[in-house]
C-alpha cells in the first residue's frame, strides 16, 4: 500500500483557516502573527493553538461553516490528489486546524480520510475551546504511524507534504518528505522542496515510490 499525507493549511488550502475565521472578529493581525511564529517553530504548537482559538469565542458556528466551505484551494490540489490516487496511493489529510474545514474540502478533493481538531460550540456559538488528536507538535507523526499500521503502508511507501514546524513529526516516518512553500525549519528536514504554489509538482516526486 502506498500512502500520501498532506497538511491542510497552506498546503491543500491556500492560507490558514484560523486566520480567515479571525478576520470575522477583527483579530486577523493578532492571530496571523501567532500562526506565523508557531509555523516557524518559535512557539509551542499546543499553546499557540489554544491561544488563537480563545480569540474566536463568540463566533457563530454557522458563520464558521460558511467561511470554511469557501476557503481557497491551493493551485494544483485537485490534480495532485487525483493523480496520486491514479498512481495507487491512499491520500490522507492531517491538520492542526479544524474539521469544519478539512471535512468539506477533503470531500471536494476526494481524499480518503482527514484528521483534524474540533472547535467546541454551545448553542451554536464557539466557546473558545478546542479539542482533538492534532493539537500537539508530535501529533502528526503519531497519527501517521497509526495510519501506516492500519493500511499496511511502510515508511518506504509513504510521501508526506507540509509547510510548517508541526509537520516535522510526520517527516520522520516517510521516505519522501516534501516541504511545500515551507518555513526554513521544515526545508532543512526535507528530501524535496517545492518553491511555487503548484501541488502538481508533487506527482513527479511521488514517482520515486
Amino acid at each position: 500500500m502506498k500512502l500520501a499525507v498532506f497538511d491542510f493549511d497552506s498546503t491543500l488550502m491556500d492560507g490558514e483557516t484560523i486566520d480567515f475565521l479571525a478576520q470575522e472578529l477583527g483579530f486577523e493581525d493578532e492571530v496571523a502573527s501567532i500562526t506565523e511564529r508557531a509555523m516557524a517553530g518559535e512557539l509551542d504548537f499546543f499553546d499557540s493553538l489554544v491561544e488563537r482559538v480563545a480569540l474566536l469565542k463568540g463566533l457563530s458556528e454557522d458563520k464558521v461553516n460558511e467561511i470554511c466551505a469557501n476557503l481557497p484551494l491551493m493551485p494544483g490540489a485537485k490534480e495532485a490528489v487525483q493523480g496520486l490516487k491514479e498512481m495507487g496511493f491512499r491520500v490522507v489529510c492531517f491538520s492542526g486546524g479544524f474539521r469544519n474545514a478539512t471535512e468539506p474540502l477533503g470531500r471536494l478533493l476526494g481524499v480518503d480520510a482527514d484528521f483534524s481538531n474540533y472547535l467546541h460550540a454551545k448553542d451554536g456559538i464557539l466557546t473558545g475551546l478546542v479539542g482533538g488528536e492534532m493539537m500537539f507538535s508530535d501529533s502528526k507523526g503519531k497519527m501517521l504511524q497509526r495510519v501506516q499500521k492500519l493500511t499496511g503502508a511502510s515508511v518506504d511507501s509513504t510521501i508526506v507534504v507540509g509547510d510548517g514546524a508541526n509537520d516535522l513529526s510526520m517527516f520522520e516516518y516517510a521516505k519522501l518528505k516534501v516541504a511545500f512553500c515551507a518555513k526554513p525549519i521544515l526545508k532543512e528536514a526535507a528530501t524535496n522542496c517545492i518553491e511555487r504554489k503548484d501541488l502538481r509538482e508533487v506527482l513527479d516526486i511521488a514517482k520515486a515510490i
